[in-house]
């Protein structure tokens, strides 16, 4: 039973091995010329406004799994789209279900007003 996980196995120790390696020798063999533009923060090409260490708004995080949600439905969707013609009628009826059981959701998402892009809302 096991011997069918033994090439997995071997894939997985070799990509190990070799990210190391190849981690090892960028390191030893690359440039390492450190100045004071190089180390400091990068921001959109611009100087760091603020403190790392703000605190983001609660509403940020739930767009953010509002969107992941979103984008999981897409990735259901896909295959069914590929197999349309040859699936039946009954995976036809339960994507109907999948489809407005989600934009149940999204009406939701909107009458809570998560989706109200308002500047003063959000203080990110």
């Amino acid at each position: 039973m096991l011997e069918n996980y033994l090439p997995i196995v071997i894939l997985a120790v070799i990509a190990l091995v070799l990210a190391i390696l190849l981690m090892t020798l960028s390191r030893v063999l690359g440039p390492f010329r450190p100045n004071k533009n190089k180390l400091s923060p990068y921001e959109s090409g611009m100087d760091p406004v603020g403190e790392a260490d703000e605190r983001y708004s609660i509403s940020f995080y739930l767009v953010a799994m509002a969107f992941i949600v979103f984008d999981i439905e897409v990735v259901f969707l896909y295959p069914w789209t590929v197999q349309y013609l040859d699936a039946g009628v009954g995976t036809l009826v339960s994507m109907i279900i999948f489809i407005l059981e989600l934009f149940v959701g999204l009406v939701y998402l909107i009458k809570k007003g998560m989706l109200d892009w308002d500047i003063d809302q959000f203080k990110l």
